[in-house]
C-alpha cells in the first residue's frame, strides 16, 4: 500500500470514481485548474476534462442547488464547499430540498448520487469563518447521512462509500489532518460501510468516542490515562448519521463509562444526543455519569484557539474525573 496523507486520499478516492463511472463530476470553488484551495482535486481536470471538473461562481446555494439538480438527473455529483462555515448559504437547498427529495415523490424520484465535501474544524489558525464545526446542524435531517473520516485509510474507504451509497451524503473533512494525518492506503478501489464505527483499541474501564480531528487528541489523552493504569477502549463513530448505537452500546456495558468529545460547542453538540441515546440503552451499566468534552459555548476564537480546542489534556481530566466519580 501507498503511503499517503489524507489529502491525497481524498484525491485518489476521486480518482477512482471518476476513472470507473463517467457520470461522477466534480465541482465548486476554484477545484479546476486550481485544485481547490487545499489541493484536494489536483490534477483532476487534467486527468478528466473540464466537463466533469470545473470551478463554479462563488454562490453555495448555487453549488448546492445545481449538484441537486444534477442528481436527479442521473448524474453523480461530488460538490465542494470550499469551507464549512460557508455551507449555511446552501442549508436550504441540502436540508428541504435534497434531504426530501426521494421521500416528497414517494421515492418515483430521488437525488441519491449527491455527495457534498467541505473541510471543517479548527486547529489552523482560521478564526471565526475558517474553524467551525457545524455537523450537529445536518445530523436531525432524515433523508441524509454524515460522515467524518479520521485518517487517510477513512478518507478513501468512506469517501467511495459515500459517492456510491444511494443517499445524498455530507462528508466532512477535518482540514488540521489534511497533511498531518498519514498512513497506508490502498490504491486499488475499497470501501468503507457507512454507518459503522470502528473500535480502534480496546479496554475496560472507560469507552472513549469521537470522530474526525478529534480522534487525534482522544487517542494522545487515551495514552495518558494508560500511564496512569486505565484502561480505555477508543471508538471512532465514522459516521454521524446513522450512527452505529450498537458498537458504542456494547463497549458502554462492558466498561460502563463513556465520554464523548468534539470541535463543536457543548449546546447542541451531537455528544448531548449521543449520551441520551447511550443512557436509554445502558442506564443500568453505568458506574459514572456520562462526560461531554467539547469546544466552548462562543464563536471560535482567533487568538485562543488552544483554550478553546477540547485536546487531550482536558480529556484526560475528565476521563480521571470519570473514574474516580
Amino acid at each position: 500500500m501507498a503511503k499517503m496523507n489524507l489529502l491525497q486520499a481524498v484525491n485518489s478516492a476521486l480518482t477512482t470514481a471518476m476513472t470507473n463511472d463517467k457520470r461522477v463530476v466534480c465541482f465548486g470553488e476554484d477545484i479546476g485548474k486550481f485544485g481547490g484551495v487545499f489541493r484536494a482535486t489536483s490534477n483532476l481536470q487534467e486527468k478528466f476534462g473540464k466537463a466533469r471538473c470545473f470551478n463554479t461562481p462563488l454562490t453555495e446555494q448555487g453549488i448546492a442547488g445545481f449538484a441537486i439538480g444534477m442528481a436527479a438527473q442521473g448524474h453523480i455529483p461530488v460538490a465542494e464547499i470550499q469551507f464549512a462555515d460557508y455551507i449555511f448559504p446552501a442549508f436550504d437547498q441540502i436540508v428541504n430540498e435534497a434531504a426530501k427529495f426521494r421521500y416528497r415523490s414517494g421515492n418515483q424520484f430521488n437525488v441519491g448520487g449527491l455527495t457534498i465535501r467541505t473541510p471543517y474544524g479548527g486547529g489552523i489558525a482560521g478564526g471565526l469563518y475558517h474553524s467551525q464545526s457545524p455537523e450537529a446542524y445536518f445530523t436531525q435531517t432524515p433523508g441524509l447521512k454524515v460522515v467524518m473520516p479520521s485518517t487517510p485509510y477513512q478518507a478513501k474507504g468512506l469517501l467511495l462509500a459515500a459517492i456510491r451509497d444511494p443517499n445524498p451524503v455530507i462528508f466532512f473533512e477535518p482540514k488540521r489532518l489534511y497533511r498531518a494525518a498519514v498512513g497506508e492506503v490502498p490504491d486499488e478501489e475499497f470501501e468503507i460501510p457507512l454507518g459503522v464505527a470502528e473500535v480502534v483499541k480496546e479496554g475496560s474501564d472507560i469507552t472513549l468516542l469521537s470522530w474526525g480531528a478529534q480522534m487525534e487528541y482522544l487517542q494522545a489523552a487515551a495514552a495518558m490515562a494508560e500511564a496512569d493504569g486505565i484502561s480505555c477502549e477508543v471508538i471512532d463513530l465514522r459516521t454521524l448519521l446513522p450512527w452505529d448505537v450498537d458498537t458504542v452500546a456494547r463497549s458502554v456495558k462492558k466498561t460502563g463509562r463513556l465520554l464523548v468529545t468534539h470541535e463543536a460547542p457543548l449546546t447542541g453538540g451531537y455528544a448531548g444526543e449521543i449520551a441520551a441515546t447511550i443512557q436509554d440503552h445502558c442506564f443500568l451499566y453505568l458506574e459514572a455519569p456520562i462526560s461531554r468534552v467539547t469546544g466552548l459555548d462562543t464563536p471560535f476564537p482567533l487568538v485562543h484557539e488552544k483554550e478553546y480546542m477540547p485536546d487531550q489534556y482536558k480529556i484526560f481530566e475528565a476521563i480521571k474525573r470519570s473514574i474516580n466519580y
